[in-house]
């Protein structure tokens, strides 16, 4: 079963009280401590995850409240085509609106791109830099250097060049 975020158990949770900041106005920094990390790279399913750092400013009040910033991290991913295990950067940048008021809620624009709910006037900054660390991810991740050659059996050979031959009675 997978953890989503806001859920209990979930690996990294920074919970921030947004209604307490002064003149609607803050930053946070959320840095991952080396078992999160470990915890996020096993729920996202990559061999490692280091130096994760989200830094967030946050301005507006909090009928329309914009937090803007960056999720930094140094990923341990796969190449797709060597299987072989690399280390890459991921920077990702971030601009979120929250309200404290979900109107849309159970209408038909629930779908639509509306800003995201406070939560008891609170933001969990840790699912916030978990999410975008996630989007940050490249989804076919590619070893520098390596390059993908599509094998051909002949000048000629398609996919359905075997079918081909045994319609003609090749071998």
């Amino acid at each position: 079963m997978t953890r989503h975020a806001g859920q209990e158990g979930f690996p990294l949770a920074r919970w921030v009280n947004v209604e307490r900041l002064p003149q609607g106005r803050g930053a946070v920094t959320v840095e991952a401590s080396p078992a999160e990390c470990a915890a996020l790279a096993a729920d996202f399913g990559i061999p490692g995850i280091r130096d994760l750092v989200g830094r967030f400013t946050i301005e507006g009040p909090t009928s329309r409240l914009t937090v803007t910033g960056a999720v930094e991290a140094l990923v341990t991913q796969v190449c797709t085509v060597s299987l072989e295990p690399f280390e890459a950067p991921v920077h990702e940048p971030v601009e979120v609106v929250f309200t404290d008021t979900d109107r849309l809620a159970g209408t038909e624009a629930e779908e639509a791109d509306i800003p995201d709910p406070l939560v008891g006037g609170r933001i969990d900054f840790g699912a916030l830099t978990a999410e975008f660390l996630a989007l940050g991810l490249d989804p076919y991740p590619r070893k520098p250097g390596i390059t993908f050659e599509p094998v051909v059996a002949g000048d000629d050979a398609g996919p359905l060049d075997g079918l081909r031959k045994l319609r003609d009675g090749g071998a």
